[in-house]
């Protein structure tokens, strides 16, 4: 199994997804498009593609003009019935690449957050690895999507009404970091603290109060949530 990831940034790290894909003994390739390295020329060079997140919104072809290739690029993998994995910026680009609207700063979220399975999402081979009727999950974005014409809605929130969808058999668009576990929102944190401080004023001094009250709980159904697309490739 060969798995390419893109980076949109330099602060990257596939977390859960990274856990899910080592588990199932993949061989990875990781690709720093925002450095310019070159993007797959085709669908036949891996069985599956992920695309993480990053500060850029999902429109900002100027300063980042291999944007628009990115979004050709999955749309040709979804096409090919390949699995596409969006997070975050990922899945706005997932929207942009089968025709939904991306909505720039509409919808500002932070933090571990609570989201709901729809009934199509209970019903989905990913977002039924949740047993529950929500789960919690890190957020951290201004940016959302409409729905892609042949899109289907997989979850949603009381702050996001589209926080999941999936694209014919294998394309998953997802808004939440899921695959932030704890560690990685702690990198984050080191990392940007004037950025956290504003999107949400005293989280790191509490933020040991939130990862114990609801990050071990969003570990667990991140990685469910990663194992279950990792078996779809």
């Amino acid at each position: 199994m060969r798995v390419a990831i893109i980076e949109n940034t330099r602060y990257s790290d596939p977390g859960q997804v990274g856990v899910a894909l080592a588990e199932a003994g993949a061989r990875i390739d990781t690709i720093r498009a925002y450095a310019g390295e070159p993007l797959p020329n085709s669908v036949e060079d891996y069985d599956a593609l992920v695309v993480l997140g990053g500060e850029q919104n999902a429109r900002d072809d100027e300063k980042h003009p291999y944007l628009p290739v990115l979004a050709e690029r999955m749309r040709a993998f979804g096409e090919a019935d390949k699995a596409v994995l969006g997070i975050c910026l990922g899945s706005q680009m997932l929207a942009r690449a089968f025709g939904g609207d991306n909505l720039i700063g509409a919808a500002p979220e932070f933090g571990w957050q609570a989201i709901r399975p729809t009934q199509a999402g209970r019903a989905d081979p990913v977002l039924s690895a949740i047993a529950d009727d929500s789960f919690l999950s890190f957020q951290w974005h201004d940016d959302t999507f409409t729905l892609p014409p042949e899109a289907v809605h997989l979850a949603a929130n009381d702050a996001v009404h589209h926080q999941a969808f999936r694209v014919g058999r294998a394309a998953y668009g997802m808004q939440f970091h899921f695959e932030a576990n704890r560690g990685v929102v702690e990198e984050w944190n080191r990392m940007f603290p004037e950025l956290v401080e504003r999107k949400h004023p005293g989280w790191l001094s509490r933020h040991p109060e939130y990862a114990a009250s609801q990050g071990q709980k969003a570990d667990a159904a991140g990685l469910a949530i990663a194992r279950a697309w990792v078996s779809l490739i």
